[in-house]
């Protein structure tokens, strides 16, 4: 995809958020000391949260994300992310709804063990 494909997809994106989206972004992420991005461009991809200081990636998979194709190219996307030294977790729109305080956990567990993995790297 050309760049100004992928920037103009990108705020799109941000301007149309799901609602799970916008509960993650809204309730949790944006008030997080943690500097956060929306639909952060990464190489040829669009992620839905990006956090750079912890290299994380969060995506929320609605239910096309489990059609066989699509479930091959989340496949190879989070392998990509992953060899740039990015830790990709997942969540569901379905956890975002019925489990929105153990996602919110999850992700601050996910945090920490970042901060392990980079002090134990320098």
């Amino acid at each position: 995809m050309e760049e100004h494909t992928l920037t103009d997809r990108a705020k799109k994106l941000r301007k149309n958020m799901t609602k799970q989206e916008r509960h993650l972004w809204y309730d949790f992420l944006s008030k997080r000391p943690e500097k956060w991005y929306r639909q952060k461009i990464i190489g040829n991809y669009i992620v839905d949260f990006y956090c750079e200081a912890f290299k994380l990636v969060i995506e929320l998979d609605g239910s096309q994300h489990y059609e066989e194709n699509a479930r091959e190219y989340d496949k190879n996307r989070s392998t990509f992310l992953e060899s740039m030294g990015n830790k990709v977790i997942r969540f569901t729109n379905t956890d975002i709804d019925s489990r929105f305080d153990s996602v919110c956990e999850s992700i601050v567990q996910t945090l920490k063990w970042r901060i392990g993995d980079f002090s134990a790297k320098g």
